[in-house]
């Protein structure tokens, strides 16, 4: 029997209900998922649609991490960075332990290799203090006390705060707790553009009241759509971890290298894993596309074009010294120079004891294209319709419950238009 008018009049409702979200998110990421939470927590009537281009949660930066959860040392006090690690860190290590989820709490090291560096130490406990996290000034003595393998020049900081977790047991609790609370995860929903008033994806159209921009990678393409991030592009860099055959355990803490605090990256460290693995790393190797994680996999010829024109720019204007910098981190991609330089922090490293490497990761690092910089900092910008998180970079992973806090106070209490940052 044919169908009637009112039939379909109410199947083509139906569509326009399904496809509807008051806050549609872009992205199932960590901070993706933590801002679909607090859009429900705070807006309990309200549809929340999360959209990921992938078939699961988290495979990209969020899943692929480190896992440390950072104490939130390294960053000037004047920094989003600084304001929520030392909060982050303490709400994400009370909600691993409330879920159940494992957490190696074993603090963290940061040694000198020599005297100039001891002045960086120094730097190092003036902003902890500043930012009220706690640290300790030790000894050679005081820190071989704590880690009897670790080498360092007079002194070391001790963290005792940092820790360790599986992230990928930290989003399936996530997508749990959104489950719980009724928010919509649609997944094999890649972001196409903007159209008629609406949002595109690969599996349909979605009108959204407001749109929150969480895409990583590609938080810088979907905002220029909205008219953001005019100055800003995306350079991926590529993260890979060594791991040791030594047993569980077999070194007691975290050990890292005082950082050149120029730039956003921490150098080669030895990372315990939740369950006391031992790796060293991670590479920041300049990628030529955005999910250049292996040979050709995800290959794209017009995102190669873009990249490589940026990385050449920089390389032949040498901004922040990243001639030098990109040199460096593509001869980490050699086992026993990485093995070399985690040498430097720890005795007893021995190259036949770090064979495998882990699942790469790609970091998401925001370029200014004006200022010729690596931004060093959280960046956003939003207006009263649409939200675009820009610069999520390590450690959001352990900021993201009190970062996603503070970008939804700016939704709804509609600063200026396009507030980018804390100053």
């Amino acid at each position: 029997m044919a169908r009637s008018f009112l039939e379909s009049q109410t199947d083509q409702f139906e569509a326009m209900r399904v496809n509807r979200a008051d806050f549609l998110i872009i992205g199932g990421g960590i901070i993706g998922l933590n801002m679909a939470l607090q859009a429900k927590r705070r807006h309990p009537a309200a549809r929340v649609v999360l959209i990921e281009k992938e078939c699961d949660i988290g495979l990209h930066a969020s899943g692929r991490n480190s896992g440390v959860l950072h104490a939130g040392f390294y960053y000037s006090a004047d920094s989003l960075k600084a304001r929520f690690t030392r909060d982050g860190n303490r709400r994400l290590t009370r909600y691993c332990l409330e879920r159940g989820i494992p957490i190696n709490r074993c603090g963290k090291l940061v040694v000198a290799k020599d005297a100039c560096e001891v002045q960086t130490l120094e730097e190092l406990l003036r902003r902890g203090r500043a930012n009220g996290v706690e640290l300790s000034k030790l000894t050679r003595a005081e820190a071989r006390d704590i880690e009897p393998r670790v080498k360092t020049c007079d002194y070391a900081l001790y963290s005792p705060t940092t820790a360790s977790v599986d992230p990928r047991l930290v989003m399936e609790s996530l997508r749990v707790d959104a489950k719980d609370l009724g928010i919509d995860l649609v997944l094999n929903a890649a972001y196409v553009g903007r159209g008629d008033g609406s949002i595109r994806t690969s599996s349909g159209s979605w009108s959204a009241g407001y749109v929150i921009n969480a895409a990583g990678l590609y938080a810088d393409k979907i905002a220029k759509d909205f008219g953001f991030a005019e100055r800003y592009a995306i350079i991926p860099f590529k993260g890979l971890y060594l791991y040791s055959d030594e047993p569980a355990h077999a070194l007691r803490t975290n050990i890292y290298p005082v950082p050149d605090l120029r730039n956003p990256f921490l150098g080669v460290h030895f990372t315990l894993t939740a369950s006391g693995r031992i790796k060293i790393g991670p590479t920041a190797i300049p990628a030529f596309w955005r999910q250049n994680y292996s040979g050709l996999d995800n290959f794209d010829l017009g995102e190669l074009g873009e990249i490589l024109q940026q990385e050449i720019g920089l390389f032949v204007r040498n901004q922040f010294d990243f001639r030098r910098l990109a040199l460096e981190e593509f001869t980490k991609s050699f086992k026993r120079r990485l093995v070399a330089l985690a040498g430097q922090l720890a005795e007893g490293v021995e190259p036949k004891d770090y064979r495998h490497w882990g699942t790469p990761g790609i970091r998401a690092q925001l370029y200014d294209t004006e200022a010729r910089r690596l931004e060093m900092d959280f960046r956003f910008e939003f207006d009263d319709r649409s939200l675009h998180i820009l610069n999520a970079v390590s450690p959001a992973f352990t900021c993201s419950i009190p970062f996603a806090e503070y970008l939804f106070e700016h939704i709804e209490g509609r600063p200026p238009p396009k507030e980018t940052h804390l100053e």
